[in-house]
């Protein structure tokens, strides 16, 4: 009886849905008994960025020692786990068929259900495996590919009141970096260099619409363009750091005050802080600021779980377990997943 009570207990999970190779078992959606992952930076650093053909040849290499590792790191066998879990999207689509490939394989050997569950909800819901969540919430999800803004009335339930209309600010952060000679990834590069800076280059900032939650990037990387372009023909030495500081406090200014007029406007009880962007030293803080000002409750994911890992998409795909909503073996890689579509139902 006891085992049984275990295995509804368990999510085996699996992320391929970039360049990361990630296995996970979590218990009860919240605690992480293994959270193993392999970074392919290395591999697409010479190429200054992702090449989708040789991520998902990636996979294929790892993908069966990462599911071996994170099965012996968590302390259970497989016929301890109750469900698999696995990013259907969105995502690069040679990437996420590694992953639901080999989830649907473990599905069908072990006989328990196949959850397929949305990249960007498993950003949102890292944070619950830190800290329980309070709804209304507003989410703020920040990476190379998605920069939107993400309200969730109940659990499980989103709704995107903002998003990016250009570059996602992660793509813009290793846009800039790249135009000054930085490494890939770019983002924590720039990052550093702005705590470093003595003085800021001042650049504009892309309000839009007044009422508008949504995003634009594409302005502010042009003007650091610009700037280098100048430097250039001038003969003069480009001043990175202030560059860096200039860029990071127009993106921060931006993302900070759209996220904190969405709380207001919401009635939100707490805002998260999503995605790879959430590790970036100046947003944690400038956030910290705002909302201990405001009085409201911010949560931040560690810096393990900020970038794509399997332990968010167990976190997520728990919300589906419990509602019984299962994917069939036929589950396709959904490169171009809607979230709110997504949505978990009500009860």
């Amino acid at each position: 009886m006891q085992s049984n009570a275990r295995k509804r207990e368990l999510i085996l999970a699996v992320e391929t849905s970039c360049d990361e190779t990630s296995a996970a078992v979590v218990e009860n959606g919240t605690t992480i008994l293994s959270n193993v992952i392999s970074s392919q930076i290395e591999t697409h650093k010479k190429f200054g960025g992702v090449v989708p053909e040789i991520a998902s040849r990636k996979h294929v290499e790892t993908i069966t020692r990462i599911l071996e590792e994170a099965v012996r790191e968590a302390g259970v066998e497989l016929r301890d786990v109750g469900a698999v879990a696995v990013t259907q999207g969105p995502g690069l689509v040679g990437s996420l068929l590694v992953g639901v490939i080999a989830a649907k394989s473990l599905a069908y050997a072990l006989g328990v259900p196949l959850i397929g569950v949305h990249h960007i909800a498993g950003h949102i819901y890292a944070n619950a495996l830190v800290q329980p969540l309070e709804y209304p919430l507003t989410a703020l999800v920040v990476s190379g590919g998605h920069t939107e803004l993400v309200q969730v009335e109940r659990e499980g339930a989103f709704r995107i009141i903002g998003r990016t209309r250009d570059d996602a600010v992660g793509e813009a952060y290793d846009k800039v970096a790249r135009a000054m000679g930085l490494p890939y990834p770019g983002g924590p590069h720039v990052d550093k260099l702005a705590q470093q800076a003595d003085e800021e280059i001042e650049l504009p900032r892309a309000w839009l619409e007044e009422d508008s939650y949504d995003f634009s990037f594409s302005g502010i990387k042009s003007a650091v363009l610009a700037q280098v372009n100048q430097a250039k023909m001038k003969g003069d030495v480009v001043n990175k750091a202030g560059l860096s500081l200039g860029f990071q406090r127009s993106a921060i200014d931006v993302l900070v005050t759209k996220a904190m007029r969405a709380v207001r406007e919401h009635g939100s009880r707490q805002l998260l802080l999503c995605g790879g962007v959430a590790a970036n030293q100046g947003l944690r803080k400038a956030l910290a600021e705002a909302c201990g000002q405001a009085g409201v409750p911010l949560a931040v994911p560690p810096l393990s779980l900020c970038t794509d890992n399997a332990a968010m998409i167990a976190a997520a795909g728990y919300l589906k377990w419990k509602r019984g909503e299962y994917a069939a073996l036929d589950m396709k890689a959904e490169p171009l997943f809607s979230l709110e579509d997504w949505s978990v139902s009500e009860g």
